[in-house]
């Protein structure tokens, strides 16, 4: 599990820096916030954000900031493996060793929003 868990990240982050990423955000009703740039941004819950966890809906958590990762799905280098936290927390191996850190700031083009506290 650790290893598909492993390759998931890896191949998310690799794949990251060869495509441009693309979003859609929710129609949902919104719950926002000002950030220190006063730019406002989108609360999530964790319930709302589980709700996304299939292929053509698919968002992840890492570092309790919301992305929806659904445009990236299908060009995935690790296949589904990146369906493996579709839904859920990816911060333990998204934060791997083995990562660029490039690839840190390219995951912001995916960001819809922070997790409620």
């Amino acid at each position: 599990m650790e290893l598909m868990v492993v390759t998931l990240i890896i191949g998310f982050l690799f794949s990251l820096l060869f495509i441009a990423p693309r979003f859609s955000k929710s129609d949902q009703t919104e719950k926002v916030h000002s950030d220190a740039n006063t730019k406002t941004v989108r609360a999530y819950n964790k319930a709302e954000v589980l709700l996304h966890n299939k292929r053509t809906d698919c968002w992840i958590i890492i570092k309790e900031k919301v992305y929806d990762v659904t445009s990236y799905v299908e060009e995935h280098p690790g296949g589904d493996a990146i369906l493996v936290h579709a839904g859920d927390d990816s911060t333990e191996g998204f934060f791997g060793p083995q990562h660029a850190t490039r690839v840190f700031d390219m995951i912001e083009d995916f960001y819809i929003g922070d997790l409620e506290k």
